[in-house]
């Protein structure tokens, strides 16, 4: 049996889960879908509400926002699935072979990982530019070049795995805001030598933010990254790596104070008709600089 779990909050589910449950039917293999709420506001709820009373879907608002950890491991545990396909609710499916594809690769020891792509045309307002850049340019990968690091270039939008592996990793629940839930579990599948079949399976990436949005969330993830950092996790990103560098070598007493007077311009950039991806990535340094040297 497949189990699709979707963690909903503040978005129109209504569309994917009916094209999920259309392709299902079609599937020639047991199914259900999961979508629970954890927080939306009001207006959303209301709209997602529609899902209950559909046949093969379980609809649940939680009592309160678990984060997007906690709320995939409720989420498998609520399954009943022998497989279990964790999808973003702020996707959109790119055709009707979406789930057959994943269902012809369907292994009991691996994990299936289809990527992310956005829409090819850059978004109508400007101030979701931003994300559509960032999002084009660095986490639309095809396989063949994800295969290359295969553990690293991992994301939970739109993977498949074994309800049994899962249950021996899981989702870390003390990062309880936005940012690397995703990088940990990479790395416990590449401990445990659990493989993973990158295909070229994207699901569209429709819920762009404004840039104020992303940056914050961006700042989430780098305060999770110093938080995983400082409790001894084993993580490795390329990020900590260049931090690790620049600590060997005495440059970080030197540079934090001039990124730090520097970022308000980086912000302006950011937000500005032609921004540069270099730059944000001496943002998030800069942020990554202030988070651990303030312990």
């Amino acid at each position: 049996m497949l189990s699709i779990l979707i963690p909903v909050y503040n978005y129109d589910i209504r569309s994917l889960v009916h094209e999920l449950r259309r392709q299902c039917s079609t599937s020639g293999t047991e199914w259900e879908i999961l979508c629970f709420d954890d927080g939306s506001a009001p207006g959303w709820k209301e709209k997602n509400r529609e899902m209950a009373g559909l046949p093969g879907v379980r609809y649940r608002e939680l009592p309160e926002n678990l984060g997007r950890a906690r709320i995939r491991n409720l989420l498998a545990d609520e399954a009943r699935g022998d497989y279990l396909l964790f999808l973003d609710c702020d996707s959109e499916v790119p055709d009707g072979a979406y789930l057959k594809r994943y269902v012809e690769q369907l292994r009991p020891d691996g994990m299936l990982y289809g990527g992310r792509s956005y829409q090819a045309c850059r978004p109508d307002d400007p101030a979701m530019y931003f994300h559509w850049l960032y999002g084009s340019r660095r986490e639309a990968v095809p396989a063949v070049v994800r295969r290359l690091q295969p553990y690293r270039s991992f994301m939970t939008n739109n993977f498949l795995i074994p309800r049994a592996v899962f249950q021996q990793i899981r989702f870390d629940g003390r990062l309880l805001q936005y940012g690397h839930e995703d990088t940990l579990f990479g790395m416990e599948l590449e401990k445990r030598k659990v493989s993973i079949l990158h295909l070229d399976n994207p699901l569209i990436h429709a819920g762009l933010e404004p840039v104020d949005m992303f940056l914050a969330k961006t700042r989430q993830g780098i305060q999770n990254l110093a938080f995983l950092y400082r409790s001894g996790s084993d993580i490795d990103t390329r990020l900590l790596r260049f931090y690790e560098w620049l600590k060997g070598w005495g440059g970080v007493a030197f540079l934090r104070p001039w990124l730090r007077f520097c970022r308000p311009a980086m912000v302006r950039q950011l937000k500005s008709r032609r921004p540069s991806l270099r730059l944000f990535d001496l943002y998030k340094l800069s942020l990554l600089l202030d988070e651990l040297q303030a312990f």
